[in-house]
């Protein structure tokens, strides 16, 4: 597998997307990264949601989470040999790059590919290039709560619980919405929104093991 999954019309898009930047160069491939990571979630959401009728909403709001993770995104990287095509600054040469690093060039390539050839092609990459993921079985977390989990886990690290923190509201009573941010050690994970304040504080410890269990693993 490779580049060559996508033939591009425009050169330039690939070349942006392969620019990491810590070359310090002003264009670099942050703004594809934040359009691919877009792309990403839409095609994966339709994907699973096709694909598994018999999933509830939470199911495959975590089915999708380790779909799109950064493991499985740079394990796609490596395959693909886009670590061994980006362009990085002096800091980052001779040494292996970060999972993080990795699965930022692999969104940053489909939001090129989606402004070079749209939807159906980005698709048709994704598919292809994570088609062992999108295939898997899903499997029921293990029976702890995420908050449960995260309580333990930061107790055995740093011997404090998480704080949760609502930062945004919408809707009226009948049809709320939270969005909830956890914090660990003056340190805030990705936010999560639910329908209620329980809702949201549980998806937003799910959205902290998953950075803290890949932490982790890149340390290994």
């Amino acid at each position: 597998m490779g580049l060559t999954e996508h033939q591009f019309k425009d050169e330039e898009l690939l070349e942006l997307a392969l620019t990491h930047s810590s070359t310090g160069r002003t264009r670099n491939n942050e703004r594809l990264e934040f359009l691919g990571d877009a792309v990403l979630d839409l095609i994966v959401a339709e994907g699973l949601f096709q694909q598994h009728p018999d999933l509830n909403e939470g199911s495959l709001t975590e089915f999708k989470a380790e779909v799109v993770s950064r493991r499985t995104l740079a394990d796609a990287a490596r395959q693909l040999r886009l670590d061994t095509k980006i362009t990085v600054g002096s800091g980052m040469k001779g040494r292996a790059l970060p999972r993080s690093v990795l699965a930022n060039i692999y969104e940053a390539v489909l939001g090129a590919i989606y402004l070079d050839a749209g939807l159906d092609a980005s698709r048709a990459y994704v598919q292809e290039t994570l088609r062992e993921p999108l295939s898997r079985p899903f499997h029921e977390e293990s029976p702890l709560n995420p908050k449960q989990e995260l309580q333990q886990l930061c107790q055995r690290l740093w011997g404090k619980p998480p704080r949760y923190r609502a930062i945004a509201q919408h809707g009226r009573s009948h049809a709320r919405a939270f969005l909830v941010v956890a914090t660990i050690s003056g340190h805030e994970y990705p936010s999560a929104w639910g329908r209620t304040l329980k809702e949201a504080e549980r998806w937003a410890a799910h959205e902290a093991l998953l950075v803290l269990k890949e932490s982790e693993s890149e340390t290994e």
